[in-house]
């Protein structure tokens, strides 16, 4: 009766400990569809939805597919920057306002990133359609960048495409809108006036040497 008593609390804890070890395994396993944010959801072969940015402690996500973004203070951000467009689209703007975070702390987004605004750090491998734009935080696309506003990056290896303004830190290829302007640039220009570290030309600008960085 003893040994009952005791093998049963056991029983019960060994229990409790194999269910939290295999809700941790489940949470790993690829999804076809998740909701953020979520601490649950990790990995998504299919579609995720992003009903809000996370904040805190942020659990980045890994999507082979589809993520799309639609926070809705993302519809107020293009109105409160049009009010500070020249500075807001200034190099300085993506210098120090947010923390270069490592790739293991991002966003991974294999396929299209569809979203309003994009506040979370992210890797885009693929197709990239912001209305926004990439706000405070540390955004970088391997593909194509298309904005029906400004398309705003740290690192950009690819085609930027927005009727205003594209601003990053790194780009190689090409940017084409209204205002374009790369601190460290490798590529082509195409636009009203375009800026780069070698020099500033309007209608068409280039540089096609590599600039070196200082580590």
């Amino acid at each position: 009766m003893k040994a009952q008593f005791f093998l049963i609390p056991i029983l019960l804890f060994s229990s409790l400990f194999y269910a939290s070890d295999t809700i941790k395994v489940d949470s790993l396993k690829p999804r076809f569809f998740g909701f953020s944010p979520s601490k649950k959801v990790k990995n998504i072969n299919g579609v995720l939805f992003k009903y809000f940015e996370e904040d805190g402690n942020f659990a980045p996500k890994k999507v082979n597919g589809l993520g799309m973004g639609f926070n809705m203070i993302g519809i107020f951000y293009p109105f409160l920057l049009f009010f500070n467009l020249p500075d807001a689209l200034s190099k300085g703007s993506l210098n120090n306002d947010y923390e270069i975070a490592p790739e293991n702390k991002m966003n991974k987004i294999n396929g299209v990133q569809l979203s309003l605004v994009n506040m979370e750090p992210a890797v885009t491998n693929g197709l990239e359609i912001n209305v926004s734009s990439n706000i405070n935080t540390y955004a970088v696309t391997n593909g194509v960048a298309v904005s029906p506003l400004y398309n705003l990056h740290h690192e950009i290896i690819g085609v930027s495409v927005a009727p205003f303004a594209n601003v990053g830190q790194k780009c190689r290829g090409l940017q084409i809108g209204l205002y374009n302007s790369c601190k460290d640039f490798c590529g082509i220009q195409i636009g009203a006036w375009n800026e780069n570290g070698k020099r500033k030309l309007p209608f068409v600008n280039w540089n096609f040497k590599k600039q070196k960085t200082n580590k």
